[in-house]
């Protein structure tokens, strides 16, 4: 295979770097987290998260069976392996990055777990406040390409994670609600903010919770569907409807990224048909 990543190593090291700061703020974020727990206070309290109700039925079958004609495996992991923060000193591995971004309560954790699958249990600890990281680590024709992956949470007060979760990024991936119109408009609001900060990413939309999408009445729908049609070529991304719950679209999101990255031979079919998930581009 051709060299597929000529200037990998100054991403490399840009990459190691930005680990490397975030691994210590989160040190001396745990060393005063330790401090104020030795001192009196007000109690914090706590607020118990709801959980996404889901329909009775729904087929799987509509996401990720189709596979690219290109070789692709998950090696597994390796022994050292330590919540994704080690140092990639492998001369084969070509470290990439992504960013997530998009409103709170979306389901951008959910959609990365589930893309993350087993692997996100060796990473339970590589979390910083507003700033969620894993990784993932697989083999194209021979190459074997390392995603690490930052997503911001959507608070207000967390936005100042954006230039460095975007910084040195090769796709950013914008999220919004499929059944809340109101993250699906400010999905231009993180669009901007992002390009202030990288201008080269690959953008993709994403509209999540397409399983609770479909049980919207039909007219509402196609005016969702067409707003984020319309959003998408705003800002010169491809669209996809997905669902974490039964992994709709999840993996076929990367698996394209990919493909772009490296100009491999896969293609995507267009789905604009309502009631079934969006593919637009």
């Amino acid at each position: 295979m051709t060299q597929i990543a000529p200037n990998m190593a100054k991403n490399n090291f840009s990459l190691r770097v930005q680990r490397r700061v975030l691994l210590l703020r989160r040190c001396v974020c745990c060393f005063w987290d330790r401090v104020l727990m030795c001192s009196p206070g007000k109690p914090i309290r706590y607020r118990m998260l709801s959980r996404p109700t889901t329909p009775a039925a729904l087929s799987a079958s509509a996401d990720d069976s189709s596979t690219p004609s290109w070789n692709l495996t998950i090696p597994p992991p390796p022994a050292c392996h330590q919540s994704g923060n080690q140092d990639h000193k492998d001369s084969d591995l070509v470290p990439l990055k992504i960013s997530l971004l998009g409103d709170s309560q979306i389901g951008k954790t959910s959609f990365l777990a589930k893309y993350i699958g087993d692997e996100k249990d060796e990473q339970e600890d590589n979390q910083e406040k507003g700033l969620n990281l894993m990784d993932k680590t697989f083999v194209v024709e021979g190459a074997r390409i390392y995603y690490s992956i930052w997503e911001v949470d959507g608070a207000e007060k967390s936005q100042n994670h954006i230039p460095l979760a975007c910084q040195d990024s090769v796709a950013i991936l914008f999220m919004f609600d499929l059944t809340s119109r109101c993250t699906l408009n400010n999905v231009i609001s993180w669009y901007q903010e992002a390009r202030k900060w990288n201008q080269t990413a690959i953008p993709i939309l994403i509209g999540t919770k397409f399983d609770d999408f479909i049980q919207l009445p039909i007219d509402l729908q196609s005016t969702i569907a067409s707003q984020a049609r319309a959003y998408a070529k705003a800002i010169n991304a491809t669209l996809f409807f997905s669902s974490a719950t039964y992994n709709i679209n999840v993996n076929k999101i990367f698996k394209f990224i990919t493909a772009k990255l490296f100009d491999l031979p896969w293609t995507i079919e267009r789905n604009l048909t309502i009631g079934e998930p969006i593919i637009d581009f």
